[in-house]
């Protein structure tokens, strides 16, 4: 697949690593080019093999991860609207309050994967995915000596193949939770997991997973 990843700050250069190492074509979208390309020349030196490109705005592709903050999520969904039209677009952000810490800022009955669906359209599908995990296990896809697990909550199935086959192919087990409104819980647990970095003294090095 060729795979946008928006906003290639750690989480973004994780999942491209994820996505390169599983043999997909990147392109690292950011608004300066100079930034843009420095992330792509590093990752083109970790893999020399794998297709490597960046660009100031999105591109046509099989896919589009939205690795950003979730106000600006919701904007470059808005902006990119036409583009991202007939792409799975794969929102991993947390809508957490980050001046307090302390709560969510999204309203009870919605997400921001719901939010950007509405934002979107229906010709675009959006799946979540990635938001419980963290970029310095998510680099190399392992964490303890287990693979990381991948939640993943979408409404159209082959969406929700194509963002298990970019999980599964970068060494990861991906999860299917159900559908796009599971997002909710989706990001309490996101949430959950980040509040207790600091109390349990976990360092960003922990991982949700689910053992049968």
């Amino acid at each position: 697949m060729k795979i946008n990843i928006v906003g290639p700050g750690n989480m973004g250069q994780a999942i491209a690593a994820r996505a390169l190492t599983g043999g997909h074509g990147v392109c690292l979208v950011h608004p300066d080019a100079d930034s843009g390309r420095a992330v792509a020349t590093e990752l083109k030196q970790r893999f020399p093999d794998g297709e490597t490109d960046s660009a100031t705005a999105v591109q046509a592709a099989d896919m589009t991860v939205l690795a950003l903050p979730y106000g600006v999520t919701l904007e470059v969904a808005g902006s990119a609207r036409a583009t991202l039209s007939g792409q799975v677009v794969v929102d991993i952000c947390n809508p957490v309050d980050f001046s307090t810490m302390d709560s969510r800022v999204t309203p009870a009955d919605t997400s921001a994967a719901e939010q950007i669906q509405e934002i979107v359209g229906t010709d675009t599908r959006v799946v979540k995915a990635f938001n419980t995990t963290f970029a310095g296990l998510l680099t190399s896809g392992e964490g303890h000596g287990f693979p990381l697990d991948v939640l993943i909550a979408g409404d159209d199935a082959a969406a929700k193949a194509k963002v298990a086959e970019l999980v599964s192919s970068g060494a990861m087990r991906p999860l299917d939770v159900g559908p796009l409104r599971r997002a909710r819980e989706l990001e309490a647990l996101g949430f959950l997991h980040i509040s207790v970095q600091q109390p349990l003294e976990l360092d960003w090095q922990s991982a949700i997973k689910i053992l049968p």
